[in-house]
Parts: C-alpha cells; sequence; structure tokens
C-alpha cells in the first residue's frame, strides 16, 4: 500500500471467508485501510467503512479461538461484516490504541463543556472542534480558543443518548469526568453516527476497566477520606499532614489501599493509581450532585 503504514504485527485473525482455524498472518493498519494477510487469504477493510470496534470481547462464534481480541465491524457493500483480531498482550493493546488513533484523530465534533457542574446544568454554547486522540486523552481544539483536554482516567460515567446540541437530533457522548476536584459534564456529538460509536467505545474503554477491578471493592468512610485527601494534596504531599487520623491507622489504611490497587508508592510519595482516581470521582460527584 502506498499510505503510511503505523501497525504492522504478526497475529491471528477470523475475518469472512476464513474457513476452520484462524490462520496466523500479518495485520497491517494505515490511515486508510486495515489489512489481513495469510498465505492463502487476504482481507482489506478501508476504514471509512468500519463502524465499531471492541477490546475484549470475543464474539460467540469465536470464543473457541481467541481470548484478547480486538474485534471490527465494518459494511461491505450491503452488508456487515466482522474481523477478530488477536497477538501477543504487547501488539494487541498498541494496535488497539492506535486504531482508535487512526479512527478518531482529526475529526469534526460538536462541543458543550461543560454541559453540568456537579447536577447543575450550565448554559454553555456549543462550539465546534477537532479531535486530538492520544494515549488516555482527548483534546478537543475548538474554534472559539477554548480547548479542552480530558484525561480518561478521571471519567467517573458516559453514556450514548439522542439529545440536539446544536445541529439537529443526533446521538451524542455525554460523560461525567473529575476536573479540579468537581465532577464535570461534557456532550460531544458528531454529524457521522459511525464516528460518535466508535468515540464512545474509545471512552468507555479504561472506564470499564477500571470499574471491572472494582466491583469488589467497597472502601470504609476512612479509606476514602485518605483517597480524597491523596487526591487533593498532590504528589509529594504527606498525607498525614492532611488527615486527621492517628498515625498507625492512617499506616494501617494506606497499606490496605495499596493493597488494593487504589494508591502506590513512588519516589514522590504515595499516589492515587486508576482505580483510585475513579473512586474519588465517584465520591466527588456524590458530593456534587
Amino acid at each position: 500500500m502506498s499510505e503510511t503504514v503505523v501497525a504492522d504485527f504478526i497475529g491471528q485473525f477470523l475475518a469472512p471467508g476464513v474457513e476452520g482455524e484462524p490462520p496466523r498472518g500479518r495485520i497491517i493498519l494505515s490511515q486508510r485501510r486495515l489489512v489481513l494477510a495469510a498465505d492463502d487469504y487476504k482481507e482489506t477493510i478501508p476504514l471509512s467503512q468500519v463502524f465499531d470496534v471492541k477490546v475484549g470481547q470475543v464474539p460467540q462464534e469465536m470464543a473457541g479461538y481467541f481470548n484478547d481480541t480486538v474485534t471490527v465491524a465494518y459494511k461491505t457493500g450491503d452488508s456487515r461484516a466482522v474481523a477478530a483480531i488477536e497477538g501477543n498482550d504487547t501488539n494487541i493493546d498498541r494496535f488497539a490504541t492506535v486504531l482508535f488513533k487512526v479512527l478518531l484523530n482529526g475529526t469534526k465534533a460538536l462541543t458543550r463543556h461543560p454541559a453540568k457542574i456537579g447536577g447543575r446544568v450550565v448554559d454553555s454554547e456549543t462550539n465546534p472542534a477537532r479531535l486530538d486522540v492520544t494515549q488516555g486523552h482527548l483534546t478537543f481544539e475548538r474554534s472559539d480558543g477554548d480547548s479542552f483536554t480530558v484525561d480518561l482516567g478521571n471519567v467517573v460515567a458516559v453514556e450514548r443518548a439522542q439529545r440536539d446540541i446544536g445541529n439537529g437530533t443526533h446521538p451524542v457522548i455525554s460523560f461525567r469526568h473529575i476536573e479540579d476536584g468537581t465532577a464535570v459534564t461534557s456532550q460531544v456529538g458528531m454529524n457521522s453516527g459511525r464516528l460518535t460509536n466508535i468515540l464512545g467505545r474509545y471512552i468507555r474503554l479504561r472506564y470499564a476497566d477500571v470499574q471491572e477491578e472494582l466491583e469488589d471493592i467497597d472502601p470504609s468512610e476512612d479509606e476514602l477520606e485518605v483517597l480524597v485527601a491523596a487526591y487533593s494534596a498532590g504528589p509529594g504531599v504527606s498525607l498525614a499532614k492532611v488527615v486527621d487520623i492517628e498515625p498507625q491507622r492512617l499506616t494501617m489504611l494506606l497499606n490496605g489501599l495499596i493493597d488494593e490497587g487504589l494508591l502506590v508508592d513512588t519516589d514522590e510519595g504515595t499516589n492515587l493509581t486508576a482505580k483510585g482516581r475513579v473512586v474519588v470521582g465517584q465520591r466527588i460527584e456524590s458530593v456534587n450532585t
């Protein structure tokens, strides 16, 4: 292919026309297309026809072959098709991120930010923006110069709904995230329902992973106080100076939160993990709403 290749690795795949066990071959991604190639098979998928991407969700008919998979749904003529791709953990994770970036980078959107602060609806104007996707972040470069960036690790809720944010009723992604200790709701809509769907998938990707990890975690009030303090204080600040908890008990709480994966010890001190940020975000949201 003449365009620049952004991913090229060896893996297994299932796609239309493949019979029996998945072949092992090359997975090649460029700015315009995804190519699956084995000795006697080749499938070319124009990215303009991709309407859904799922990570880690294996279609039932393919479950016997794959574990960690990127599944791509796309249009082919008047029908729809699905291709499932699997590689080693490093390759497949990198491929998923790059695929979302290629599909979404540079797309135009309408944004309402903030649409809510806490539980209060804000009369913000809708502004066109250009979307820039980086690892774990979304940046909306708005025409009014008031651009904003969302850390996906701070997203605490996301939904897709039909709303009118200035261009008629279209699918809109509405998501709540934490900004400077406050729960903020942003709304993003595109003229393309296909791209809106893919954007929603990308926002949910990290959020869903963290939510699954948090299912069995139910922090106490003291533990929540420590987590919120870690969020507010930031790196390099001793938590003993900002929480009113006896030092021996604080040490016990910190050790427990580290064991649960909500805090981590670093050279700069004790910091929140992605899971810890979501717990704090949910706590802040419940206070603000």
